[in-house]
This record gives C-alpha cells, sequence and structure tokens, in this order.
C-alpha cells in the first residue's frame, strides 16, 4: 500500500498527543510563561484528569481552583440551588469541615502535578464576605502547603483588607481578579478598587484579566507597563468593549498580541493563563478549545 504525502501529514497530526505525553510540558514561548487557570476545564475537578489533560496540551504552568483541591480531599459535595436555609447550612458544613481537615490530604496534589512536569504555580481560592476569619487562613494553609507562590481570588474591596492582614502574617502574595462590574465600588472592576486593595498590604496584588479590563474601557497595555510589579498574573481572554461578550480570540478587542508581546519584550515574570470563557462551538470541547488558545500564543510570540 502506498501513502500520499496528506495521508503522512494526518499521521502525524493523530500521533502528535501521543508525543506530547510522553514529552515533559513546556508552554514557556520566546521568554514567555503561558499557563491555564483549571476553571477553564469546568465542571472538571477530578485532579488526575485535570494533570492529563494539561500534560497532553504541552501546558507546564498551571493556576489551579480550590474546589479541584478539596474535591480531592474529600470535602461535601457543593450542590447548588435550594432554599436559603439548605445554602447556608451547606455553608456551614463546608466551614466545619475546612477547619477539622488536616494539611496533609492536600499534599498529594503537588506531587501529581510535579510528576508531570507541571508548574502548580497559583492557587485560586475565592473568599467571600460571608467566609470566616478561620477559614481565610485555611485558604493560605492550602496554598502553603501545596507549594504555591501567591493565592489569587475574585472577591471584594472590604475582604480584600481582611485578607491583607492574613496575606502579612504568611507572608504571601494575593491576586486580586477583576471583572468588569465597574458600577459597583466594591467589586475589583475600577482603576480606584485596585489601588484601595493595594494601600492595604504590599502583598495585595492584582489577577489582571486583560478581558474584563478591555471589557471595562480601560488600556491594558498602559495599565501593566504601570502595575507590572504587583501583578502575580494574567488572565487570558478576548471580550468586547462597553461590557461585551466573551468571544473567540482574535475577534473581539482585547489587544491579546500587544500584551503578549509586551510580556517577551520586558521580560515580566509572571505567565499569562489562559482562561476559556467564550461559548465552546459545537463539536468541540475545553481541552480542544484552551489547545487553539495556545496555538495563538504561539503565533503571536513567535
Amino acid at each position: 500500500m502506498t501513502y500520499t504525502r496528506r495521508d503522512a501529514a494526518k499521521f502525524a497530526l493523530a500521533a502528535m498527543p501521543a508525543m506530547r505525553a510522553l514529552a515533559a510540558p513546556n508552554s514557556r514561548i520566546n521568554g514567555v510563561q503561558i499557563g491555564v487557570i483549571t476553571y477553564s476545564f469546568r465542571p472538571l475537578e477530578d485532579i488526575d484528569q485535570l494533570v492529563r489533560t494539561i500534560a497532553q496540551l504541552g501546558i507546564s504552568e498551571v493556576e489551579l481552583m480550590f474546589n479541584a483541591v478539596e474535591a480531592f480531599a474529600g470535602a461535601p459535595g457543593a450542590a447548588r440551588g435550594g432554599t436559603p436555609q439548605e445554602q447556608a447550612a451547606r455553608a456551614e458544613n463546608l466551614r466545619k469541615w475546612r477547619l477539622a481537615t488536616s494539611m496533609d490530604r492536600f499534599k498529594p496534589v503537588r506531587q501529581k502535578f510535579d510528576s508531570a512536569g507541571i508548574d502548580l504555580a497559583l492557587l485560586c481560592f475565592n473568599m467571600r464576605d460571608g467566609n470566616s476569619d478561620e477559614e481565610i487562613d485555611y485558604a493560605f494553609r492550602m496554598a502553603q502547603t501545596l507549594g504555591v507562590r501567591a493565592i489569587t481570588t475574585s472577591t471584594t474591596v472590604t475582604m480584600s483588607k481582611r485578607i491583607a492582614a492574613v496575606a502579612d502574617r504568611y507572608k504571601m502574595l494575593v491576586g486580586y481578579h477583576g471583572h468588569d462590574q465597574t458600577s459597583d465600588p466594591n467589586e475589583f472592576a475600577t482603576l480606584e478598587s485596585y489601588g484601595k486593595a493595594f494601600e492595604y498590604s504590599k502583598y495585595n496584588g492584582l489577577n489582571l484579566d486583560i478581558g474584563h479590563f478591555t471589557a471595562s474601557n480601560y488600556d491594558a497595555v498602559a495599565f501593566i507597563k504601570e502595575h507590572h510589579a504587583r501583578i502575580t498574573n494574567l488572565h487570558l481572554k478576548d471580550r468586547k468593549k462597553n461590557h461585551g461578550p466573551n468571544v473567540p480570540w482574535g475577534i473581539g478587542d482585547t489587544p491579546l498580541k500587544d500584551v503578549l508581546r509586551l510580556l517577551k519584550l520586558e521580560k515580566y515574570s509572571f505567565p499569562g493563563n489562559i482562561e476559556l470563557e467564550y461559548p465552546i462551538p459545537a463539536g468541540s470541547d475545553a481541552a480542544t478549545e484552551v489547545g487553539k488558545c495556545l496555538k495563538y500564543c504561539e503565533q503571536a510570540l513567535g
């Protein structure tokens, strides 16, 4: 049987996932570390599946969501909905579990990523106003156990003052994740909200989501140049201005290529993490779309 050049190309493409699985992941592209937040693969929370998926994509740095860590350790299920009383009861059960759980239960998580050649660099632990001071401390102890260099969190400006005191004690950076609710002064969305958090502690930093930042009609490139010392990481996505929707990369208003080239030019040490939020097309899946985003980064930085 004879094969055409087109057949050979097909076989090579089919073999790529297996070849990547054998090689150590490496998504540092011309000096710029590209990573991924595991939220991109939602609702997947199984640690072993996450490790396999990320390794097969060739991504070498990860921002791990706290719910995956807690699920691995046997936390009570996080069912949604129900009456306010049912929701409060679930929150209380989770709080009790957190305060009673040994940090030893989280140690294998780090080992799994290390074994796959993936740097577990950041823990995303969302701390809201309803969380107790003991739960904030628990989040930092989890981060310390996992050996990450910083915590990222979606929270409020008032909460960042409470978090700051714990960050000072642990001497650990916190990257506050911004959204685009610019009408609410207690949300991380405006330049003033970021500045307020910076005042509370030298460990209060920023997980700058350049998609939400653009949707808020701000200039991501200029902001990164001015505040790069405070940035723990970027979230990479594409959105339209004026609070527009998330869209596939390259058709929105976010200056993705300009930001990536800035990271390359200035040799900033923080990563750009892929956060998949645009609707997944029919016939595709999250891993495939994250792979497309990675390819976009490779082309922009090539």
